[in-house]
């Protein structure tokens, strides 16, 4: 069968490799789609410590049965079906306390090689984390199940309300699958990136506004280029009709705090986000923050968009060794939680499961290309430049 291995940043071979045998409990699937993501894009651009090199990669898929280990039940050679490529182990302590996400064993039994003709799925996986793909999604659709998982657990253990405010911060696949969710939910999601064909997307999938910023920089200090969208009706356009800061903005400067009293227009309610200051204390922002960029210095920019009481989600992963800090008096006083969320649970994949089901998502509009398994590395490349939000490889 062929595979591509990442052998190092920037370097992807198409190998030729003996094709495996399912053991008793297995599932050897031959692939029908497969999807790209920020952490293989990690991996392709520097290295990621999840993923060896050289070794098989890619992990969002779907496919046909081709071979059916012994002991399996439920599931017969030529069955379209949808997977995750990890389950937990269901023995260690975490397990033990239901934190199934933070198995001592997930990430060292997961499998990875969704770039290939086949994909072999170990026992623990197919009795948990395996289903049928019903008729009504496509295969690329279906292979959306392992980053949907995680956009749902990241979700789900919050008490978001319908008519809650969220910003998501980064328009990759990662945050437009958390506008996907959040507006099902009737939460009204604005997005910021720096990228404004992505935010271009984001408007099309149902963002209440979006707005560029430049995520190097506190947002809406004076003199920064920052530019703010309001979403118009019509299907294709995004309308910059407040433009640039200036004297003329809605933004009223102050020196102190740095972030000034916001207008009622989009992107924000009414009032702005909490500031870092008493004089800011009465101001409303978001009541949830989901940060997706992976980013140091946006995951410490990322609380001065919230409200008090409210929530950032520190979903990005930011690289290994990285430090980052807060106000203690604004975290404190305001009494803002920063969560971390990593993985997904089975229960967040059969509901993530669910939602594809339900054709609902319209999660095919994230895909920006199809690339075959010899032409992987053009889309690695495009997304390496920005281009493009995920790329199907189709073998």
């Amino acid at each position: 069968m062929l595979a591509n291995f990442i052998v190092g940043p920037g370097k992807i071979e198409l190998r030729k490799i003996e094709l495996p045998e399912p053991a008793r409990g297995e599932l050897l699937v031959k692939i029908k789609a497969a999807l790209t993501c920020g952490t293989d894009l990690k991996a392709f651009m520097r290295g990621h410590p999840m993923i060896p090199m050289p070794h098989l990669f890619g992990h969002e898929f779907s496919g046909v049965i081709a071979s059916v280990g012994k002991g399996v039940n439920g599931f017969r050679e030529t069955d379209e079906i949808m997977s995750v490529h990890s389950a937990p182990c269901l023995k260690c302590s975490y397990c033990g306390k239901k934190a199934f996400n933070l198995c001592e064993k997930i990430m060292d039994t997961k499998v990875l090689g969704a770039f290939a003709e086949y994909i072999l799925l170990p026992a623990h996986i197919v009795k948990q984390n395996v289903f049928h793909k019903p008729e009504n999604i496509t295969f690329e659709e279906a292979a959306f199940l392992e980053p949907l998982s995680c956009v749902v657990h990241s979700i789900e253990s919050l008490n978001i309300q319908k008519g809650d405010k969220a910003l998501v911060i980064g328009a990759g696949p990662i945050g437009l699958l958390h506008l996907l969710l959040l507006r099902e939910k009737g939460v009204l999601v604005t997005v910021m990136d720096k990228h404004s064909s992505k935010l271009r997307i984001a408007k099309q999938l149902g963002a209440h506004s979006v707005f560029t910023s430049n995520p190097l920089l506190p947002p809406f200090r004076k003199g920064e280029d920052n530019e703010i969208f309001n979403v118009d009706k019509s299907p294709n356009k995004i309308s910059p009709s407040l433009g640039k800061l200036s004297s003329s903005s809605p933004f009223r400067k102050s020196s102190s705090p740095p972030f000034g009293k916001l207008s009622s227009s989009p992107p924000f309610g009414k009032g702005g986000y909490g500031g870092i200051s008493e004089k800011c204390r009465s101001f409303i922002g978001f009541d949830y923050v989901f940060e997706c960029t992976g980013r140091p210095e946006v995951w410490e920019s990322s609380v001065n968009y919230v409200r008090r009481g409210g929530t950032v989600i520190l979903f990005g992963g930011c690289p290994s060794g990285t430090r980052v800090s807060y106000d203690t008096g604004r975290l404190h006083y305001d009494e803002i939680t920063l969560k971390g969320v990593f993985h997904y649970t089975p229960t967040d994949v059969r509901k993530a499961y669910k939602l594809l089901c339900s054709g609902k998502l319209e999660v095919s509009k994230l895909i920006s290309g199809i690339y075959s398994l010899r032409n992987i590395k053009k889309a690695f490349d495009k997304l390496s430049k920005g281009e493009g939000i995920k790329y199907a490889i189709i073998p």
